[in-house]
Parts: C-alpha cells; sequence; structure tokens
C-alpha cells in the first residue's frame, strides 16, 4: 500500500513570539522556584579528602552556624536534655556508640569541645565530624578550592 507524501521543506521565517513566550515562562518558573521556602537546617559542611569513617553504630548530632543542636531531626534546648538522650541511645545499643558530628562551618572549635564533652559524659567515646568530598573538575584541572 502507497502513503501520499506530503512533506515539504519548511522555507518560511520562524515567528519569535512563541520562543520568547516559552523563554519568558520558564524564567518565571526558575524565579517562583528560587523564591519557595525550603524546609530544614542549612547546614554547610566543610570539605574534606580522604577521612576514614567508622564500623560502629553510630547516632547523629548537628550544630548550626548558630550553636543551635539538633538530635534525632529534633531542635534540642537543655544540653542536660541531649546528654540524657545520647546516654539512653548509647544504654539501648549492644556496641559501642560513635557519634557522628554534623557541625557548620561556622561553628567554633569551643562549641565541638562541649558536644565532645557532653558526649563523653554520655556514654560514645568516638566522636567523628561529617564532611563534604571535594568537588572533582574536569581532567587537566585542579579541584575548587
Amino acid at each position: 500500500m502507497k502513503f501520499p507524501r506530503n512533506a515539504r521543506i519548511f522555507r518560511g521565517q520562524l515567528e519569535a513570539a512563541p520562543f520568547a513566550s516559552v523563554f519568558f515562562l520558564l524564567l518565571i518558573f526558575l524565579l517562583v522556584a528560587s523564591l519557595l521556602y525550603t524546609p530544614g537546617v542549612h547546614i554547610k559542611l566543610p570539605v574534606a579528602d580522604g577521612l576514614s569513617g567508622t564500623d560502629k553504630p553510630t547516632v547523629t548530632v548537628a550544630i548550626d552556624a548558630n550553636g543551635r543542636l539538633y538530635f534525632e531531626s529534633q531542635l534540642i534546648i537543655d544540653e542536660n536534655d541531649l546528654r540524657g538522650r545520647l546516654r539512653k541511645a548509647a544504654k539501648n545499643s549492644s556496641e559501642p556508640l560513635a557519634l557522628i558530628v554534623k557541625a557548620d562551618e561556622a561553628v567554633t572549635l569551643q562549641m565541638l569541645t562541649r558536644l565532645t564533652l557532653i558526649a563523653r559524659d554520655a556514654g560514645i567515646s568516638e566522636a567523628i565530624m561529617a564532611t563534604v568530598p571535594r568537588a572533582v573538575g574536569l581532567p587537566g584541572q585542579s579541584p575548587l578550592p
């Protein structure tokens, strides 16, 4: 069976209005998406390479730039509350626990030392800093600083 072919090469001019309208719609979507609120705590982890992890069970505590502590995705107001929760987690674990500290880059050494002392009082002897691996560039380029 033969089908008639009516396909012809387009030789007219392209209209700019449809392209402009699609461009402006994309621009509006990008602007609206950037203005939307994203829930959660923004923690910028430090960049480091070649750090090892742990094979022990872990508990995670996060510290934001203002020094607020978060355990199990909940804000901890009192350090004694954190100590009690860490002690309970260490007591319920059959193996020794390791503490993963997700600290913002702006957190001071004093805050980190205070957190590790709280963990040690709760029975957790190992604390590991969470980091982000360095971004790798294209071959022949040096990694980002």
